[in-house]
């Protein structure tokens, strides 16, 4: 199969591409050579694929999300968070003793050199969490090589342990550097998830208890946003790493690149605009007006998604997770009245409804956070948590596969060719 593409009064031909889900790509890689300097221009690359990729499969248009082939409802119901970072990394869902090899390797590379405490406390308690972390993450370059050997199937797997194993314990340190909590370390006798929870909540002389209920929820939440096919922060990893870039800092540069508002400080932003709606006097009907006035600033975060134009599937799975957590913790809290009353109003709003703008994995994601008494600002980090397996397979995929430097190009829009002028002539 061949697509033509007609420029000056010239045809030229390229091949087409096709997936495993019957998705065609024009491959336009001998575009300049043949074409004497043409390029495309897609801004935000929303009709190029950067890659291809064996790891996740997105239609957003049916609202499938499937990893290495398994449904994200079937793995979210299923699997343990371990399960998939193991199968979206290697391929394939574990086995028993692979799985317990997998997490005894992560146990015995949890520890952090204790230099690391000093780079933290260079940190002042007011420091975004996103900013400590990434800059934490980065830091671990110095106690690792650098550089991975991609030829070695040992040193590839044991960079990626030791990430696996040490990032959770940075998330926690950033927390507990945020409320002024002692450092701690996980429990041996308790589950990757389980662990987290610990390492980010227990208080200092008192035993922690984990909740299975709230330990089931963070299980899925993970697992929900451990991989994304090529989004912002993904792409990032990919590109950085194609100047073959060690892991960890590739990594540090996609947990900068989640930052951002747009991609996952979503749920931050929820939890923002409910607030400010609550300060307002919590009227839900007022602000799904303004949601609709088109000359209204004002933004309804956490409904719809860029790339789901039907449903996100991920936010039927973690509103039942979020139902059960605030029905088991008996919270009662003002944001989270706020946001179920907008969830009804949109659910019942003809506007919503024939727009398909559903409440996305970011509004719920954010109210299952909130309820657990995880802050703000910490949001984001949690994200990064969650798609670290997908970075790190994704990050894998590409040295792998031998992929050329991302090098995008550019149409220039700036002056021509002028000359200089001394001082006394501008």
């Amino acid at each position: 199969m061949k697509a033509k593409i007609e420029f000056d009064g010239k045809f030229y031909e390229f091949p087409v591409t096709k997936g495993s889900e019957d998705e065609y790509a024009i491959d336009i890689s001998t575009l300049r050579a043949q074409t004497g300097g043409l390029i495309t221009l897609d801004r935000g690359f929303k009709n190029t694929g950067s890659c291809e990729s064996a790891i996740t499969f997105l239609n957003g248009e049916e609202g499938i999300l499937r990893y290495r082939g398994y449904s994200i409802e079937d793995l979210a119901e299923n699997a343990s968070f371990l399960e998939v970072a193991y199968l979206l990394i290697f391929g394939e869902l574990p086995s028993e003793s692979e799985l317990n090899k997998f997490y005894d390797d992560i146990k015995a590379e949890s520890n952090v050199d204790e230099e690391m405490h000093k780079i933290l406390d260079g940190f002042p308690k007011s420091a975004h969490p996103m900013g400590v972390v990434s800059s934490l993450t980065n830091a671990l370059i110095a106690f690792n090589p650098s550089s991975v050997n991609v030829e070695s199937k040992e040193d590839m797997y044991n960079a990626i342990i030791k990430l696996l194993a040490k990032f959770p314990v940075l998330c926690a340190w950033a927390l507990r550097k945020r409320t002024g909590q002692p450092l701690d370390y996980g429990d041996d006798s308790l589950g990757y998830v389980e662990n987290v929870l610990k390492m980010m909540f227990k208080k200092a002389n008192q035993n922690y208890e984990v909740d299975p209920v709230i330990a089931s929820a963070l299980n899925k939440l993970l697992i929900l946003h451990a991989d994304h096919e090529q989004n912002c922060s993904t792409s990032t990893v990919r590109v950085v790493g194609s100047s073959h870039a060690g892991l960890f800092a590739s990594i540090s540069a996609g947990i900068s690149a989640l930052w951002g508002p747009l991609h996952g400080g979503a749920n931050q932003a929820v939890i923002e605009m409910l607030e400010g709606i609550k300060e307002d006097g919590g009227d839900t009907k007022k602000y799904m007006q303004k949601a609709k006035d088109k000359e209204d600033p004002f933004r309804l975060m956490g409904f719809g998604h860029r790339v789901y134009k039907n449903f996100d599937p991920r936010a039927r799975i973690i509103k039942k997770s979020a139902d059960d957590v605030l029905g088991n913790l008996g919270v009662e809290d003002p944001i989270l009245d706020i946001a179920k009353g907008l969830e009804k109003e949109a659910l019942e709003d003809d506007y919503f409804v024939k727009r398909k703008l559903y409440p996305n994995v970011d509004f719920y994601s954010g109210i299952i956070y909130r309820a657990l008494g995880i802050p703000t600002e910490m949001f984001t980090v949690m994200f990064a948590l969650g798609r670290l397996p997908g970075w790190i397979a994704q990050w894998r995929e590409m040295r792998l596969g031998k992929e050329p430097i991302g090098r995008p190009r550019q149409v220039y829009t700036g002056e021509k060719l002028r000359s200089y002028k001394p001082m006394d002539q501008r």
